[in-house]
């Protein structure tokens, strides 16, 4: 079941405190996202980190309406809870794809 972002407070560097419909409440630390590269490299400028918003119609946290991250890997984030089912299998299934060069 996915569980909706209703607060986030900004708590210094790449950190946001995270409250979600239920009432769990933790800190997700956003800085391991800046070695993703892609959209990801706009959280460098930590002035437009600080910048993220609650999207109220998804339940997620969103910077500039581009990037967003998914409210159950916050969740599981915030609540050192583990992922639903559904993710890890999905996650698993695109880690084990191997290039096959075509001969």
């Amino acid at each position: 079941m996915i569980k909706d972002v209703i607060s986030a407070i900004y708590k210094g560097k790449y950190n946001i405190e995270v409250t979600f419909e239920d009432g769990a409440t933790g800190i997700v630390d956003f800085s391991k996202y800046l070695e993703k590269g892609g959209v990801f490299d706009k959280f460098k400028d930590i002035e437009f980190f600080k910048t993220f918003t609650i999207n109220e119609d998804l339940g997620v946290l969103t910077w500039g309406g581009e990037i967003d991250i998914a409210p159950e890997t916050l969740y599981a984030e915030a609540t050192n809870s583990p992922l639903p089912d559904w993710m890890i299998l999905l996650q698993d299934s695109s880690a084990n794809k191997s290039f096959q060069p075509i001969s």
